[in-house]
């Protein structure tokens, strides 16, 4: 994948800005952009795509909006990604992170709970399973439409700000109650991570 020169710009801009750059700059740890660049790969795989019905996406736990800038870089038809965090402080650096997109009204960050924000999207992303508990993950799920494509993110990396992390694919999948149409595991050299895409079991 290429991130254009542009797009760079505000991706230093963002941390720049920051009020805390050397967390900002944690999203660019290679094992992120990596855990990013094959969400992609795959979601191209899995979805659907067309010219003329361009892609909604959600994605929860957005972050600092790496994800979504990676995403509208992909080339593939995307015409609108909202971008939820819990975090407070990551509004204004996704916002950057997606400037050009943001003042072509294709991009929001909200900050939200994730389990409280109304879904509407043809796609949503949740890349922060292990950072919610199970019980906070099936009232989110419980809340996402059933013909949503659903693309899931974990992994085995123990630290404390992660609640449920899973040290298997079989315990993520076990995890995550949805009907799978793909999983894959990318092996980084401090962790695993794991990947589900599919639709709710209905």
């Amino acid at each position: 994948m290429q991130i254009d020169t542009e797009h760079l710009h505000f991706w230093m801009q963002a941390i720049r800005q920051s009020t805390d750059p050397q967390r900002t700059l944690d999203a660019f740890w290679s094992g992120q952009l990596k855990s990013k660049e094959w969400l992609i790969d795959n979601l191209n795989k899995t979805y659907y795509w067309t010219v003329d019905r361009p892609a909604t996406i959600s994605i929860h736990g957005g972050w600092v909006g790496t994800l979504a800038s990676m995403l509208f870089q992909s080339n593939l038809p995307i015409k609108y990604i909202e971008s939820i965090d819990l975090d407070p402080t990551c509004e204004s650096i996704a916002t950057m992170m997606n400037k050009l997109e943001e003042q072509d009204g294709k991009f929001k960050a909200i900050t939200a709970d994730m389990c409280s924000v109304p879904l509407r999207s043809d796609i949503v992303i949740n890349t922060s399973c292990e950072h919610i508990t199970q019980e906070q993950y099936d009232q989110w799920l419980a809340g996402v439409p059933d013909n949503t494509l659903i693309v899931l993110q974990s992994n085995n990396y123990k630290i404390p700000e992660h609640v449920r992390t899973a040290d298997t694919m079989g315990e993520f999948w076990d995890q995550s109650h949805i009907k799978v149409i793909h999983q894959g595991t990318l092996q980084l050299p401090m962790y695993n991570r794991w990947m589900i895409i599919g639709y709710k079991n209905v």
